[in-house]
């Protein structure tokens, strides 16, 4: 059976007792009811992967020693997405978490022309990529922006930058650019970007890309997006 895995942002050294976070807390003594001389796996998801064990438990507290410490290597392959702020939060959620186990190393919530809502839960959005990554065993948390409007990522420095649109025009496919290590993606909301948003981008060096023939959802262009890219 797998070890318990949770995430710890701060991880001590070797040999070194500590106190777990609270969350972790109530996670091994009132869900799984772990008790002394068991183990668990921590990730600060920056790379390291420990093995602990439970020293101590109490109803406030539970303590463990590291026992191992491996470090895990990033992907060589760093895909970001910058998508659209969704009107249904949920969609927006059910992307974050699947762009997460996917491997993506970036998300960057879009504020656009013609998106519809911009308010966004902080908190709650980290808490569902920091999920995802222990769901899916990983040990890198990817890097999740607070919201930036359209013209200030444009202006993002990275050497392969791509923008998806339902416009008519010539694009290339996201395969072309498997031999990149470091993408990125724009995704535009319900109802594209507009002409004007498109041209910006395209004068900053961004270039018109294909995610097939049908229509897609701004989520499912994302998970679609993400999943070429980080595959390929």
């Amino acid at each position: 059976m797998d070890l318990p895995y949770f995430f710890e942002q701060k991880l001590p050294q070797l040999n070194q007792a500590f106190c777990l976070s609270s969350t972790t807390h109530k996670h091994c003594a009132q869900v799984l009811r772990m008790k002394a001389g068991e183990k668990i796996l921590l990730t600060n998801g920056q790379g390291l992967l420990a093995t602990a064990i439970i020293t101590d438990t109490n109803k406030k507290n539970t303590y463990a020693n590291i026992t191992n410490i491996l470090h895990q290597p990033q992907y060589s392959k760093k895909v970001s997405i910058g998508l659209s702020l969704l009107k249904n939060t949920n969609r927006f959620e059910w992307f974050l978490e699947k762009v997460t186990e996917l491997g993506i190393h970036e998300i960057i919530p879009l504020i656009t022309t013609r998106t519809e809502k911009q308010h966004f839960r902080n908190e709650r959005m980290e808490q569902i990529v920091i999920a995802a990554m222990l769901q899916s065993k990983q040990c890198w948390l990817p890097i999740l922006h607070n919201p930036t409007a359209f013209k200030n990522i444009v202006e993002h420095q990275k050497t392969c930058k791509l923008i998806a649109h339902c416009l008519e025009g010539k694009k290339k496919t996201i395969q072309t650019f498997s031999n990149e290590e470091e993408i990125l993606i724009l995704i535009g909301p319900e109802g594209d970007f507009t002409a004007e948003e498109i041209n910006l981008a395209i004068q900053h060096q961004f270039i018109p890309v294909s995610l097939g023939n049908t229509r897609l959802r701004t989520e499912t262009a994302g998970i679609v997006a993400a999943t070429l890219s980080i595959l390929n």
